[in-house]
């Protein structure tokens, strides 16, 4: 049976994400996936060398309203890829966000266990997420190198994770930075 990426209620397990944020990522992900597949569809799930499936489940069609506030294919695929990239890392690894991380930490969460205190950034991971509309493994696996790279270079250090997820390929593939 096939692990959840429970994408839609992020906000109920995420410190680090607002009601609002987490339906906006619920939102923009939908719409991603909606351009490509019917639901209910498996993701590959690889990270750090072990592979899983996750089932993705929405409401499909997306209706006229949300596609005409999502009309942005960038940010859409940069905001529905935070919603599945947390997601996935709270699937594979049991983390969440606490909080958005700060501009040249070259990432954009901090992720931590739920029973972590979220004031205290010592224990985290600092989380790298990227989206992609399309693109074959080869350019996934590029992606995925470019993230780690960003993390190496950002004023932290914390351990951090980068995390691609290819919208169009159904991957979602994660990596712990050196």
């Amino acid at each position: 049976m096939a692990n959840e990426l429970k994408f839609h209620d992020l906000s109920a397990r995420h410190y680090g994400v607002t009601e609002s944020i987490s339906g906006a990522y619920a939102e923009a992900a939908c719409v991603c996936l909606d351009r490509h597949h019917a639901p209910d569809v498996d993701f590959a799930v690889e990270d750090t060398g072990k592979s899983s499936i996750a089932k993705a489940s929405w409401a499909s069609p997306v209706d006229a309203r949300v596609l005409s506030a999502w009309n942005n294919v960038t940010d859409t695929t940069e905001n529905g890829a935070y919603g599945l990239a947390l997601a996935a890392v709270e699937c594979s690894r049991g983390l969440v966000a606490i909080r958005r991380a700060e501009t040249l930490t070259g990432a954009d969460y901090y992720v931590n266990t739920p029973d972590a205190p979220v004031d205290d950034l010592e224990a985290s991971f600092r989380l790298e997420v990227s989206g992609m509309e399309s693109g074959d493994e080869t350019a996934i696996k590029a992606r995925l190198r470019q993230k780690i790279a960003q993390t190496e270079k950002g004023k932290s250090n914390l351990p951090a994770l980068a995390c691609v997820v290819a919208f169009h390929a159904l991957k979602i593939c994660t990596a712990e930075a050196a």
